[in-house]
């Protein structure tokens, strides 16, 4: 039986091979876009840019965690940084397209940040993003960057300023920043207050930034804080990035939004204003429930990636950072985070397939229906045979969640991790 992890670069059994050809016959699409897909040229465009498609992975989605009622411990999750690692790196192996990893300071904190980096390139692996934690010291209880009292400001600053010098010291261009401040109750604080301290203290951060080194600035219109949120929307976030710099950019997280938010459209608009800079990507069903990426509103994420993948064809084509963002309270940690990998790779292959021609067309036309069923098109084609033919041609397993449950590891590494006494917070270190 074929295994990545015993033979990294291991040919496809015959027996499986076999399988996959007889199934890419029976599922070949029939119209529009998706059936130029199954010509040659086509094929092997989708097939190069689903294979160079990468997405980041985060180390809190490898450890415990849960709700504010229950952390509900999974056999094996990882305790510490090193063993996130090798999570991590398990997950890039199955699947080929996980390079990164993006670490949370001081949940993931290290005294040699230079072992951390030769640690994780043996692996194959490098770290991502550095995001900082600004909610949950005792001293944030009425805020970190806007706090009233210039201390605790100081505080905030000087932390994310130690993350900086962390990305420097791992080879990381990207700062990736969300803050829980904000407010319960009506006069609670002056709002336009708060608002002068988040732009005074993003100056002095922004100042600090390594050349090359990007700040995604992420928003969230509640939680922890009900009554107002200081970043609460893309609009305030936008208007930071731009008064900052171009160093500055727009993080959306896919679950930080009011029900029914036009996630697309919000896309479609940071992209053209060239601000938008990188993605959390999860999924919800009510509020920020941080789920497997796709297994709520597939179309939603398809229509994200149609935005996105209109812009890459263009000559100068935006850097968008593509990153998972998940807690993983009931679920087994790394077959969540691979079945997540998997949905993200399935809505930009369908992406792939739109008629772009076609589309502007129906578009130019008015024909209302004509637009939107090219795009459904795209969306109901099968493009699981695709994708198992990219990964046989990376050397991978075409079914990288069969692979992880046939390889053992699980249960390895269920014996190897006696389970985290870290308390009641779902977050090791925190």
């Amino acid at each position: 039986m074929c295994s990545p992890l015993s033979i990294p670069n291991a040919v496809l059994c015959s027996d499986v091979k076999e399988v996959l050809r007889l199934k890419q016959e029976q599922d070949q699409p029939t119209t529009g876009r998706a059936q130029l897909a199954n010509e040659a040229p086509e094929r092997r465009h989708v097939l190069e840019a689903i294979k160079g498609f990468t997405i980041e992975t985060p180390s809190w989605g490898y450890g415990d965690s849960g709700t504010r009622f229950k952390v509900f411990h999974w056999p094996g999750a990882a305790r510490n940084l090193r063993e996130k690692l090798a999570d991590a790196a398990l997950v890039h192996r199955l699947t080929g397209v996980c390079p990164r990893v993006a670490i949370h300071i001081p949940w993931d904190k290290e005294d040699d940040w230079a072992a951390v980096k030769a640690d994780a390139a043996e692996l194959g692996v490098r770290i991502g993003a550095v995001n900082p934690n600004l909610f949950q010291d005792e001293e944030y209880r009425f805020g970190s960057l806007c706090h009233p009292d210039p201390a605790v400001r100081q505080r905030a600053v000087k932390h994310v300023l130690e993350c900086i010098q962390i990305a420097r010291e791992v080879e990381s261009d990207t700062i990736s920043l969300w803050l829980a401040d904000g407010t319960n109750y009506p006069g609670q604080d002056d709002l336009r207050a708060r608002k002068r301290r988040l732009e005074e203290t993003l100056t002095e951060i922004y100042a600090a930034l390594a050349p090359g080194m990007r700040l995604l600035i992420e928003y969230k219109f509640f939680e922890p804080a009900f009554y107002h949120t200081d970043l609460a929307d893309w609009g305030m976030a936008y208007t930071l990035a731009r008064k900052l710099g171009p160093q500055a950019r727009v993080l959306v997280d896919t679950g930080h939004h009011p029900q029914g938010t036009n996630l697309a459209h919000i896309v479609a608009f940071l992209l053209d204003e060239g601000i938008l800079g990188g993605f959390h990507f999860n999924d919800r069903r009510y509020a920020d429930d941080d789920l497997i990426v796709g297994s709520q509103h597939p179309f939603e994420l398809f229509l994200v990636f149609n935005e996105l993948v209109a812009v890459a064809s263009q000559p100068q084509a935006p850097r968008i950072d593509y990153m998972i963002d998940q807690s993983h309270n009931i679920e087994p940690k790394i077959e969540a985070m691979i079945q997540s990998v998997l949905h993200i790779q399935s809505a930009y292959a369908r992406a792939l397939l739109v008629d772009r021609q076609r589309l502007a067309e129906a578009q130019a036309a008015g024909d209302v229906l004509g637009a939107y069923r090219v795009l459904r098109d795209a969306f109901e084609t099968d493009v699981r045979p695709l994708l198992a033919q990219a990964r046989e041609e990376m050397g991978l397993d075409p079914d990288p969640i069969a692979a992880f449950r046939r390889s053992g590891y699980a249960d390895e590494v269920a014996r190897a991790r006696p389970a985290s006494r870290s308390g009641a917070s779902g977050y090791p270190g925190a």
